[in-house]
C-alpha cells in the first residue's frame, strides 16, 4: 500500500490535519495495518517537500495546534495518475508463508513440514470464519465488507495452495533435498 497516495486521496475531499487523516485511514481501510501518527506526519512532510500538499492553516480544538494540509494541483495530478495506472501483477512470490514452507522443506523432515502446513491451514480457516462473520454483521460498513471480501479471496487462494502442497510434501521434500 502506498501511504502517500492514500493520504492524497483522503485530502481530495478538502484540507485535513494529521490526526484526522490517521483516523480517516483507519476507518476507511479497516483491515489495513493502522497508521502510526509519526508515519502520517513524516509522509505529510515528504508530500509537502515534493509540492503535493501545502499547509492550509492551523486550528486548536481543545489541544495543541494542528496544522491542516491541502492538496496542490500537482498533488491532485499525482493522485489521478496513481488512480488510473494499472497495478502490474506481482512478478515474484514474496509471501512469508511460501518462504517458510520452502525453508521447512530444506531443513526439516516431511512430517515437520506437514505438521506446519496443517497448523497453518487451521489458522487460515479460523480467520476465514472470522471474516465471514464480519460480512453478516448488521453493523458492518461497506468498507468492512469490501475489506473482508478481499481478505477472504486471498485466504481462499492460500488455502488451496496449502492443500496442494500438503498432497506434494513428500515429493517436494525429495526434490529440494536431492
Amino acid at each position: 500500500m502506498s501511504t502517500s497516495h492514500v493520504l492524497l486521496g483522503l485530502l481530495a475531499a478538502g484540507p485535513r490535519h494529521g490526526y484526522d487523516l490517521k483516523r480517516a485511514h483507519d476507518e476507511r481501510l479497516p483491515q489495513a495495518k493502522p497508521l502510526a501518527y509519526g508515519q502520517v506526519y513524516s509522509t505529510l512532510g515528504r508530500l509537502e517537500r515534493d509540492g503535493f500538499v501545502e499547509q492550509h492553516g492551523q486550528d486548536r480544538e481543545g489541544g495543541p495546534d494542528r496544522t491542516s494540509y491541502a492538496l496542490t494541483d500537482a498533488g491532485r495530478a499525482r493522485l489521478t495518475e496513481w488512480l488510473t495506472s494499472v497495478e502490474p501483477p506481482a512478478p515474484y512470490v514474496t509471501s512469508t508463508l511460501f518462504a517458510k514452507v520452502v525453508v521447512s522443506l530444506l531443513v526439516t523432515d516431511s512430517g515437520t513440514t506437514t505438521d506446519y502446513l496443517v497448523a497453518q491451514r487451521a489458522a487460515h480457516t479460523a480467520r476465514l470464519r472470522e471474516l465471514t462473520a464480519v460480512k453478516t454483521d448488521r453493523s458492518a460498513t461497506v468498507s468492512d465488507i469490501a475489506a473482508a471480501d478481499y481478505a477472504i479471496a486471498h485466504l481462499d487462494a492460500d488455502l488451496r495452495w496449502l492443500q496442494v502442497t500438503l498432497l506434494r510434501v513428500a515429493e517436494l521434500h525429495r526434490e529440494v533435498n536431492a
